[in-house]
């Protein structure tokens, strides 16, 4: 496995979760906790979107059991459930896409387009988050940065205190993993953003693109022959 597809998966983390939240009245497609707090806010300020919200957290849940569920069957019969989870997220990404273009952007977060095309989203960003446990597991996760920060600071916290040599050596690798996680996924926000701003919701055309290149990074190097 080439080490670019974490990098990929971090950045459209950034990206989609930015997209989602700047063309879906705040919506979270990412890191759907965060829509406890949009949602809160939405009440308060009388603004759309709260049932969209609402239903993000319940449709990621069931999604993630799914793409479990299905990993284990796909294993069985001795397919790939790395490329076969990876290309219906892809899908997913290219449908939302379309109808964000078409429909978007979405003054009312709580319209039947604003719902269909958030959930698709979340959809396909509940895919990448189980996909990675289950096939990445060893990676930085891509769309979750408290934690990631987190790390990164107690590490830097026990370099400073000082520590062992191979224990530091351990400690600064991984936290270079960790750093370039936290970096892709900042970059795919601040791309996303800019791309908003330029073209609107022709943004949403980039994240099936880097969604193939991370599937195509994925793959398990084949050895040379002979």
């Amino acid at each position: 496995m080439r080490p670019g597809a974490p990098v990929l998966l971090s950045f459209n983390g950034g990206y989609v979760d930015t997209a989602g939240f700047l063309a879906i009245q705040g919506l979270f497609t990412a890191h759907v906790t965060g829509n406890f707090v949009t949602v809160g806010a939405a009440l308060i300020n009388g603004t759309s979107g709260v049932l969209t919200k609402v239903l993000a957290l319940p449709v990621f849940c069931i999604v993630v059991l799914f793409t479990r569920l299905a990993s284990f069957h796909l294993s069985r019969r001795s397919w790939s459930s790395l490329d076969m989870l990876l290309g219906l997220k892809i899908s997913l990404l290219i449908a939302a896409a379309v109808m964000a273009i078409l429909w978007g952007p979405f003054t009312d977060g709580d319209s039947g387009a604003a719902m269909v095309a958030g959930m698709t989203l979340v959809s396909a960003m509940a895919i990448q988050n189980a996909v990675h446990r289950i096939h990445l597991g060893a990676s930085p996760p891509s769309t979750l940065m408290t934690g990631t920060t987190t790390q990164v600071m107690m590490d830097l916290a026990d370099l400073l205190r000082g520590v062992e040599a191979e224990a530091r050596v351990a400690t600064i690798r991984r936290m270079r993993n960790l750093s370039t996680a936290i970096a892709s996924f900042a970059l795919g926000a601040a791309s996303s953003a800019l791309m908003f701003h330029w073209v609107a919701t022709w943004n949403f055309a980039l994240p099936p693109v880097i969604a193939l290149l991370a599937l195509v990074a994925a793959k398990p190097s084949q050895p040379p022959a002979g």
